[in-house]
């Protein structure tokens, strides 16, 4: 299980401070994770990043860095959303601990990303959409402000703990593997313009209705079967609604 470490990625997206992305890499070394990815950092790579990674230089070196978000989260099966906040729409959520045994869990078949937002602001209502977890790391109620690095710090040691231990969860049947975030994406692509052309979404406020379509189908997970057979139904309600255009 040890080797599932190797499929989880730390995700950072804007990071502003450098000292940060380097501190993170430390983290991250420290606990035996490898794969970390920058999503538009503000400045990268950086003399500031280098000293606070104190000997995680190779992490920053072999850094992946991405223009968009949907380069970083390509390939992943699941991705876990890092927030301090409770949304106007609720998701599924789970503390640091149950966040790791989940992440090692998967990760033993498939690429898992921990999503960290910016430092004054955390993750978008958008990216937040893009995950199927929300993690919280509890904290005092009358000081809860935590530093990017060191949230990356407890989430790490979390997954080292939950390697060591080994997970108490059972992983999902070897024969449902969800589709990765980029065939999601498409999915949810083309459910929206089939809503529009079935007149059943209104073009004003769509946004309303794909969130909690989005909420539906990260619980249900789905495989590429599965995908391909909803998508298949959403191309014949499109031409039956639009039977002349091709």
């Amino acid at each position: 299980m040890a080797d599932s470490l190797a499929n989880i990625r730390i995700v950072l997206i804007n990071t502003t401070h450098a000292g940060n992305i380097g501190a993170t890499a430390r983290a991250m070394k420290v606990m035996g994770l490898a794969s970390l990815h920058l999503v538009t950092p503000a400045d990268h790579p950086n003399a500031q990043a280098t000293a606070m990674a104190s000997g995680a230089d190779d992490l920053l070196h072999n850094a992946i860095v991405h223009d968009s978000l949907d380069s970083a989260l390509a390939d992943c099966s699941l991705v876990l959303g890092t927030s301090a906040r409770m949304r106007s729409l609720p998701m599924p959520q789970l503390d640091a601990r149950d966040a790791a045994r989940q992440a090692i869990n998967e990760a033993q078949r498939g690429a898992v990303a921990l999503l960290f937002g910016r430092e004054r602001y955390g993750l978008t209502n958008d990216e937040m959409q893009r995950c199927q977890y929300l993690v919280h790391i509890p904290s005092s109620e009358q000081y809860n402000s935590l530093n990017l690095a060191q949230a990356v710090q407890i989430l790490c040691y979390e997954l080292r703990m939950a390697v060591m231990a080994g997970s108490n969860k059972s992983s999902p049947p070897l024969d449902h593997q969800p589709v990765d975030d980029r065939q999601m994406e498409l999915m949810y692509e083309h459910l929206e313009q089939a809503l529009l052309d079935i007149q059943f979404l209104n073009p004003d406020q769509p946004k309303m209705l794909m969130t909690r379509l989005r909420r539906l189908f990260s619980r249900a997970r789905p495989d590429q079967n599965e995908v391909n057979i909803l998508r298949g139904i959403l191309s014949a309600a499109q031409n039956s609604a639009n039977p002349g255009k091709k």
